[in-house]
């Protein structure tokens, strides 16, 4: 997708014709200015087919298709409360083009509080998905085929794991122009190069042609209104970027924008108290946090490798050598990202085939 260096250039690019029918969405026409309910089947259980709700809200006048997803890990409750407030504030009358939020994709982690699907998948490593693979590879081919390949721009809305805390920020592979002026609109304070690992939905969706970005906020389990009130002014202060929404006011400040970003692991087992806290900027060797020996008080430092600012932290926890206690986003232009290699292709859990090194490493994102 090519387009010129302005958001307008994205807006033409992102198709604001006037549609010569109802856009299909699931199989189903919608017409200008109509709020639907759809249902995207998730699955089947004892008594029949399951489904998840989406929610499409078509504008009066012509213009981009923008989706919104939250739940892919059933976990991330604000994602799911960032989607639903969203929809509930987009008016058909107000709006050019349509928004499409499906609030809670991963239906079933989401009835067990769980990050995974009952089968012990991430359903986030499993887009675009096939038609005959795991449960978690049916999912993801019924949303991407059905949903996400009839939109223009996505934002899948996702918090920390395992008892881990995220400062607000969006990611995405901010080397392509398109993915970057989305961050950029969304108005963050921070936004991360980053552009997922294969398999997941805004990788995938990006290697389609689709533009997308994940916002990240606050800690799994809990709804947390500081997190969620920014999401929602991001997915507006996106919207009217795209001019689908009018203008807010006055012009956000530009995100910082980090091309790295590492976690720095626990090397010994036991409690850790951390020190750094979201939003630190902390210098070489500065001590992030200590894990101590509950029994024997033995102590160990968990120090910064490089200058940086801390965008993820776990919560004082008891930890094993090599969990993931600190994310720091370090300096680095667009050029380091150029180098960095690719995501490595993750083996199927179907196919047999032995896992690779990155695929057994412990991911937090």
């Amino acid at each position: 997708m090519r387009f010129g260096g302005t958001l307008a250039g994205l807006l033409v690019a992102l198709g604001t014709g006037a549609r010569a029918e109802p856009l299909q969405i699931l199989g189903q026409p919608i017409a200008p200015g109509e709020t639907r309910r759809l249902e995207l089947p998730v699955g089947e259980s004892v008594g029949g087919e399951v489904s998840t709700p989406v929610i499409v809200v078509a504008g009066l006048h012509p213009g981009p298709v923008v989706c919104l997803t939250g739940g892919i890990h059933g976990d991330e409750l604000n994602g799911v409360e960032v989607v639903r407030r969203a929809l509930a504030g987009a008016k058909p009358a107000e709006i050019r083009g349509t928004l499409v939020g499906v609030p809670i994709v991963n239906l079933a982690a989401f009835r067990r509080g769980s990050r995974y699907l009952p089968d012990r998948r991430d359903l986030n490593r499993f887009f675009p998905g096939t038609t005959r693979g795991s449960s978690a590879s049916r999912l993801a081919r019924r949303l991407f085929d059905g949903v996400l390949r009839h939109c223009s721009a996505v934002v899948d809305v996702h918090s920390g794991s395992f008892q881990r805390t995220n400062l607000p920020q969006v990611r995405g592979d901010l080397r392509k122009p398109e993915v970057l002026r989305l961050a950029k609109a969304f108005g963050s304070q921070l936004a991360i190069h980053n552009e997922g690992r294969i398999g997941t939905l805004r990788r995938s969706a990006t290697d389609a042609g689709i533009p997308a970005i994940a916002y990240e906020a606050g800690e799994p389990m809990v709804f947390q209104e500081d997190a969620i009130d920014r999401g929602v002014h991001g997915v507006r202060q996106l919207l009217a970027g795209l001019e689908m929404l009018p203008a807010t006011g006055a012009a956000e400040t530009p995100p910082a924008i980090y091309f790295r970003s590492r976690w720095v692991r626990a090397d010994e087992g036991g409690i850790l108290a951390t020190r750094a806290h979201l939003g630190d900027v902390v210098q070489p060797n500065q001590v992030l946090g200590t894990v101590f020996d509950p029994i024997s008080n033995q102590k160990s430092k968990i120090r910064a490798p490089e200058r940086g600012r801390v965008i993820g932290v776990a919560l004082d926890q008891l930890v094993m050598p090599g969990y993931a206690a600190f994310h720091i986003a370090t300096d680095g232009g667009p050029e380091k990202a150029a180098k960095a290699p690719p995501a490595a292709p993750l083996p199927s859990v179907d196919d047999g085939r032995a896992a690779s090194r990155a695929e057994l490493e412990e991911r937090p994102d």
